[in-house]
């Protein structure tokens, strides 16, 4: 009787969250009918004040534990989350699915969603998580899956206002999130700093995990916000320059080497995208040939110099040195993601087809390799080969060659933000899986940011191209009738 009663409760539960969700959505609809754009930003705040809770709730203390590769290990969660995280994710669901409805029946469509994209995400999603979950070695279902086809598909359908909308939200909530980690390092120390972390450059100083799950998951939110700020600073100098100053500080003390260099080259593409071209101008000019000359002469004494220390530097025994030594071999093992690797490839060699399915990285198969930090496999390709079989490699080289394209092909028209998103999630896929679908989190953000700068960014050159195409018909028609002739001039002549 009592388990007839708990599953009427929890289908009438559902039913009423469906409906809900479906009363939100055509609520919201209604609401941004009017607007000149939707709510989907508030998924940003959602995701990063979802990872805040549960780090605070935890009751974790770094200070006793030294994390070796990944985050920490898994901890009940808290009764609070278990009522906030379903409402949070009810929200996100309710303006994504805002977005994509307003889209289909509105009229006057604003947005020309990018169909290549749209498609190359959907066969993505399909290929590394319906294929494994259904024909896995060990399948699995779950709701959670469902949510990144919907929120992505949404972001997929954004405009360049909302956009703009959503790297504003996105820039806010990540500089609250940091400026509220360095603040709690007086208050809970152990909750927010590894004392006893060892691995790094800076001999002695602890490593900022703050309200993340990790120290390397602040990293790469504190480089988001760092991206977004360079695409949309603050208006006040000050605001900026202290924003600046709070991600360059929260990026140094997470202490993350893969993130130090993929937020070089993220800034780079900025940089190359943004001056290259007036760069190359101020070199070729003929008229004031100084800069180009110059230019010229550092880069040929660079060249020289790097040339003097291979001939007279005795490199290879310095790099021999260095491999010998504890630190050269952890960063050959590559931090002994190496044995990681290995595993993902003697699963996928089981199960080739489909994979071994979307639980190949908990609990029990952690276990079962003795290996209870690795979460997953340290590697996007690896990650998605060993969990989702030939078929979702193949699917992810599809959607990562597709991304890779658009995003050279917008850089010059999103002012280098689509190549610098890019780069980011390259750079990440070598060591994490920035790609994986199996749910949203932290990683999900810059994910989540390229696809709305590509679309938006595709959506503007077809709104201008479509613009000037009504200007030039214009014209023309107005080019069939000869101008009207002016009467006054006609009496002057006639007098």
């Amino acid at each position: 009787m009592q388990e007839t009663i708990s599953l009427f409760i929890l289908v009438a539960s559902a039913i009423l969250a469906a409906l809900a969700a479906a009363t939100m959505m055509v609520g919201t609809v209604q609401l941004t009918s009017r607007r000149s754009h939707g709510y989907l930003h508030l998924i940003f705040y959602a995701m990063v004040v979802m990872v805040a809770l549960s780090t605070i709730l935890s009751g974790r203390d770094l200070s006793v534990v030294n994390f070796d590769l990944v985050e920490a290990p898994a901890t009940p969660r808290h009764p609070i989350m278990r009522w906030t995280q379903p409402l949070l994710s009810l929200l996100m669901l309710t303006v994504a699915g805002e977005r994509i409805l307003s889209y289909w029946f509105r009229r006057d469509k604003t947005v020309h969603a990018p169909l290549v994209l749209l498609l190359s995400y959907i066969i993505f999603w399909l290929g590394t998580v319906v294929a494994p979950a259904l024909l896995g070695a060990h399948p699995n279902i779950s709701h959670d899956y469902a949510y990144p086809l919907v929120i992505g598909t949404a972001a997929v359908l954004v405009t360049g206002i909302e956009r703009d909308v959503a790297f504003k939200a996105a820039r806010n909530v990540l500089f609250v999130f940091m400026v509220a980690s360095l603040l709690l390092i007086p208050f809970k120390s152990g909750m927010v700093l590894e004392t006893t972390y060892s691995q790094g450059l800076l001999p002695g100083v602890p490593r900022l995990a703050g309200l993340a799950a990790h120290a390397v998951s602040l990293a790469i939110l504190a480089q988001l916000g760092l991206i977004c700020l360079l695409t949309i600073p603050y208006e006040q100098k000050w605001l900026n320059r202290l924003a600046w100053g709070v991600g360059l500080t929260v990026l140094f003390l997470a202490q993350s080497k893969t993130t130090w260099i993929a937020f070089v080259l993220s800034w780079m593409c900025f940089v190359v995208v943004r001056q290259g071209p007036s760069f190359l101008r101020r070199v070729g000019d003929p008229v004031r040939p100084e800069f180009g000359i110059v230019s010229i002469l550092m880069v040929m004494l660079a060249v020289l110099a790097v040339g003097m220390v291979l001939v007279f530097g005795d490199l290879g025994t310095r790099i021999n040195i260095f491999f010998n030594s504890a630190e050269g071999a952890q960063l050959a093992s590559l931090t002994g993601r190496d044995k990681i690797w290995a595993i993902a490839y003697d699963e996928w060699q089981r199960n080739p087809i489909f994979g071994y399915g979307p639980l190949i990285w908990e609990t029990d198969f952690r276990n079962s390799i003795g290996m209870p930090n690795a979460t997953h496999a340290h590697n996007q390709f690896m990650d998605t080969l060993s969990r989702s079989g030939i078929v979702g490699a193949v699917s992810l080289l599809i959607y990562a060659l597709v991304l890779m394209v658009l995003s050279m092909r917008y850089a010059r028209d999103s002012k280098g933000l689509t190549l610098a998103l890019f780069v980011l999630l390259a750079m990440r896929s070598v060591s994490e899986v920035p790609l994986s679908l199996f749910g949203y989190g932290p990683e999900f953000v810059a994910h989540l940011l390229l696809l709305m700068a590509l679309a938006a960014s595709a959506s503007d050159i077809r709104v201008r191209s479509s613009l000037a195409i009504h200007a030039q018909k214009y014209t023309g028609a107005l080019s069939k009738y000869p101008p009207a002739r002016n009467p006054l001039s006609a009496a002057r002549t006639r007098a």
